[in-house]
């Protein structure tokens, strides 16, 4: 290995959301990293995931559509023969 090329690869003490910690090997800055959400937290890991209300962005999409579909109807004409 070349010299000087290399980060410092180290012992890194991971501290989970619900207070436990195990030791790694790490090239992490600090010698602690503290996570703000792991799968012990994770709403796709403990099954408690709220679903997205997507149905604002649905209608949005189906009103500029709705819009675009009246400009080329208002212009003459729909390219119904393809």
């Amino acid at each position: 290995m070349k010299k000087g090329i290399h980060p410092y690869y180290h012992v890194v003490e991971i501290a989970q959301t619900d207070g436990t910690s195990f030791l790694t090997r790490s090239c992490y800055k600090s010698d602690r990293m503290v996570l703000d959400i792991d799968s012990k937290s994770h709403p796709f890991f403990t099954g408690k995931q709220v679903l997205v209300d997507t149905a604002g962005r649905v209608e949005r999409f189906n009103k500029r559509f709705e819009k675009t579909k009246l400009i080329k109807d208002a212009k003459g004409g729909s390219n119904a023969s393809a």
